[in-house]
């Protein structure tokens, strides 16, 4: 799953407003216009959709902005603290989450464990959002996917299981 898709249908799912997306950039320290906010979350064509249309150019409207794993965990880490506020740090703490995603690691793991920060979800909440979307998953599963990369019990979560549980956020808050 592409990031710009996750934001799409985290957008949807929790009925995210234009401005209050410009917002969550800004709290995760990105600065982004309500008109970039929307090249975001268009759908890219195909490629065989410019190829059928036959000069295959496309205009600088139907450009949109392809979101890349750090920008997507800035959005993510914004977030957080626009759901749970601004959090003062511990004198021993560093001022900003340092990112934790390297450029060719899958961000469904990152995706779940944030959106659980975000908006306060158990484990239990977490697994009956993922019923209402018709996946079926054991605590001990989940807890996999939760865990730290290079932990023994580490799982990375598969497209499958991050595109359902934002249905069942879809199902849950529309």
């Amino acid at each position: 799953m592409e990031n710009n898709d996750i934001l799409i249908r985290l957008r949807y799912a929790l009925d995210i407003k234009n401005t209050d997306m410009v917002e969550i950039f800004k709290l995760g320290g990105i600065e982004v216009t309500k008109a970039e906010v929307l090249q975001i979350l268009t759908k890219s064509k195909d490629n065989y959709d410019n190829e059928v249309a036959g000069d295959g150019d496309i205009t600088e409207n139907d450009e949109n902005i392809k979101v890349n794993n750090s920008m997507l965990e800035s959005f993510l880490n914004g977030f957080i603290t626009f759901k749970r506020g601004k959090q003062d740090p511990k004198p021993d703490q560093a001022n900003s989450p340092s990112l934790s995603l390297k450029n060719n690691e899958s961000v469904n793991n990152m995706v779940l464990k944030k959106l659980k920060i975000a908006l306060a979800l158990t484990s239990e909440d977490m697994i009956d959002i993922l019923e209402k979307a018709g996946v079926n998953i054991t605590k001990g599963e989940l807890s996999a996917f939760l865990r730290k990369k290079g932990h023994k019990n580490y799982k990375e979560c598969g497209d499958k299981y991050a595109r359902n549980f934002l249905k069942g956020l879809a199902i849950k808050y529309r």
